[in-house]
């Protein structure tokens, strides 16, 4: 079947958007169509050259900071200023089989996928209130939050929490005009996705359970995350919303 693939656009003028992860991968891949729609992106990564290649070719605002630790996922927040719309796409995946996973393999994945995510959500979510404006929050989880994933143990746990965390958010924040989800990707074809599925003895049996027949292209998360957060999903709160194929229709 020929994939058929559109750019869709949104209207973000006079919106300051943070995105957390934004120098690979899918968190670029965000943050740029995001200024693509006009938003003033805030960049979070921690290097330092990546962000340098986002503000020379999206006049992104670039954060460097390392989310792993508390203090300064919660400096990188702060220093971001006033913010409308807000990405937790940072993540890491350190893969061990369940019998292996070491504590400090754990710790570090709870602490980027989830804890990062609670803490710049927190500042966040405060400055909107302190303002009185509404906001929109998207979580970027995984269609492993569903489904166990051999060698995953740790990720697996950390995006169930994640997806978890979305819900307590929007229950609590929604009061507040802002709404909080969540996307689930099935496996992304970013430069490092093409290297871990490029094998078809690995990617194949995944393929056979995608209807559509493809993995996403980065594209497909950034204009999901940008449909979550303007105003055309005002009424879609505490959703986890898989971009998958149909994968988990299966």
């Amino acid at each position: 079947m020929t994939e058929i693939r559109t750019t869709v656009q949104f209207d973000f003028t006079g919106r300051r958007a943070l995105v957390t992860g934004a120098g690979k991968g899918i968190g670029r891949e965000i943050a740029a169509f995001l200024a693509s729609c006009g938003a003033q992106v805030v960049a979070v990564s921690r290097s330092a050259d990546d962000l340098a290649e986002l503000a020379r070719d999206h006049s992104c605002i670039p954060v460097v900071a390392d989310l792993e630790e508390a203090g300064a996922a919660r400096d990188a927040a702060r220093s971001a200023g006033p913010i409308d719309l807000l990405v937790n796409n940072a993540g890491i995946s350190i893969l061990q089989p369940f019998l292996e996973v070491t504590p400090d393999a754990f710790d570090r994945t709870m602490a980027v996928n989830v804890r990062a995510a609670l803490i710049v959500s927190q500042e966040v979510a405060r400055g909107l209130i302190g303002r009185g404006v509404p906001g929109a929050i998207v979580n970027v989880s995984s269609q492993a939050s569903t489904v166990g994933l051999p060698d995953h143990a740790a990720y697996c746990a950390s995006k169930g929490a994640l997806d978890q965390l979305t819900r307590v958010m929007a229950t609590e924040l929604g009061p507040h005009g802002i709404r909080v989800n969540a996307v689930n990707p099935t496996v992304t074809l970013t430069p490092m996705g093409r290297m871990a599925w490029g094998d078809p003895a690995k990617s194949g049996p995944m393929l056979a359970r995608i209807p559509l027949g493809h993995f996403a292209q980065p594209l497909d998360i950034a204009q999901t995350v940008a449909y979550l957060l303007s105003d055309a999903a005002g009424m879609i709160h505490g959703t986890t919303l898989p971009v998958d194929g149909g994968f988990l229709a299966t």
